[in-house]
């Protein structure tokens, strides 16, 4: 496995660089809105520490994390009235993985509609994406 490289752009968003749509964070993770995303409401769980998948994550790492995607996915559903919610986490390039650093996709589903490809759409109106971060933070539990 190739070693974690901290000029990822996770890694820029987590350490300020790179600005993002913040849902919320703690000290384990940082909830952002997706960039380029599959359905309203879209967003990530992207854990602090460093490790590009789960194959080299800490244990602790995907216990708090996952405790988080959960959280994320109860209140995304319920802000946008959704059907369902997908989790999807990608390893390595054969497995869809396309940033190495690890996170998690929290998507709204809706019966009978079919998911955007990533970027399809492209890039999100930023305001847009703000205004479905703060639906989101009113539903945190």
């Amino acid at each position: 496995m190739m070693p974690y490289d901290d000029t990822n752009i996770f890694a820029k968003i987590l350490r300020g660089e790179i600005p993002s749509t913040k849902i919320y964070e703690t000290d384990a993770v940082l909830a952002i809105m997706d960039i380029m995303p599959q359905s309203e409401g879209h967003c990530l769980v992207i854990p602090k520490s460093a490790s590009r998948n789960l194959l080299d994550a800490e244990d602790a790492a995907l216990q708090s994390a996952m405790v988080e995607v959960a959280r994320l996915a109860r209140a995304t559903k319920s802000a946008f009235g959704a059907d369902g919610v997908s989790v999807m986490q990608f390893n390595e390039a054969a497995g869809g993985q396309t940033v190495y650093h690890l996170h998690f996709h929290v998507i709204p589903r809706y019966e009978g509609l079919v998911l955007k490809g990533h970027g399809a759409s492209g890039m999100a109106d930023p305001s847009a994406l703000a205004e479905q971060a703060e639906r989101i933070r009113q539903h945190l539990a």
